[in-house]
């Protein structure tokens, strides 16, 4: 009778996580200039020094989000109404010290012809990391290193003038239960040529055409040809027909509304 052996070997697999930014973006994560055909401007993003002393790498991408969560981040120039070629930004590469603040400056050139909305881009700001050293070895162990790099996204904005039409459109809709609390969740399109930051808020009417509540969403930031998703809470309702009257506040002249019939069961 033969005696068979089983060798089990096993293997730890530790993992060591390793987050990189110290450094910030005090001038804000959103420069906007409202400039006309031709015109040309100037201005700095400030970057503040953490603890240690660190190398910054400044370049472009494109920027697009939609309702669904996704964001793209192409090559500068690559969407319809990126401004990224119009941009200049030097340097492109900076070393802050610790604690002290450097700046970094961008020209933006206008092409002399006709626009008209709003053009975005993204400059993106982002530590260099040396590559990770690899730890010493030991027997029935693995020992994987994991490094985050985060970046800052500093979006350039250009509007052309007050130019540009402004429409919005709700492309998708759902209703959905959160604890005690029904939400109404609108995907909302810029489907015009200037960015909108609607408020989103709902009033609630019963079967009698009363009032019976009004709730408030929040304000969402939309270029044109993006698609963001608001959600609004309509709280808990007691069981009959209802219609909810969805409006979509550009704190202007610029208002949209719709109407939904919602049956509580």
């Amino acid at each position: 009778m033969k005696t068979r052996l089983s060798i089990l070997l096993l293997s730890v697999v530790i993992l060591i996580p390793l987050s990189v930014m110290a450094f910030s973006v005090p001038s804000g994560l959103t420069v906007q200039e409202t400039l006309i055909p031709g015109q040309r401007v100037e201005g700095v993003i400030t970057l503040q020094g953490g603890e240690d002393f660190e190398t910054v790498r400044l370049y472009q991408t494109d920027y697009l989000f939609y309702a669904d969560g996704s964001n793209l981040y192409g090559e500068p120039g690559s969407t319809a109404r990126s401004n990224a070629p119009w941009i200049s930004i030097y340097p492109k590469e900076v070393s802050i010290p610790p604690g002290t603040s450097v700046q970094v400056h961008y020209q933006i050139v206008v092409p002399d012809t006709e626009l008209a909305g709003t053009y975005w881009s993204m400059v993106m700001a982002e530590p260099y990391v040396p590559p990770l050293e690899a730890p010493p070895e030991e027997e029935g162990k693995v020992t994987l290193g994991i490094r985050t790099v985060l970046r800052y996204g500093i979006q350039i904005v250009t509007h052309i003038g007050d130019s540009g039409k402004r429409e919005l459109k709700i492309i998708g809709r759902q209703l959905s239960q959160d604890g005690q609390d029904l939400v109404l969740s609108l995907d909302i399109e810029n489907t015009g040529e200037r960015w909108l930051i609607p408020a989103l808020r709902a009033e609630i009417y019963d079967e009698a055409g009363k009032l019976v509540g009004k709730k408030e969403g929040d304000k969402y930031r939309i270029y044109p040809g993006t698609s963001v998703q608001g959600k609004v809470k309509l709280g808990s309702l007691p069981k009959g027909k209802y219609k909810v009257l969805v409006i979509l506040d550009n704190g202007d002249q610029y208002v949209w509304g719709a109407q939904y019939a919602v049956n509580i069961q």
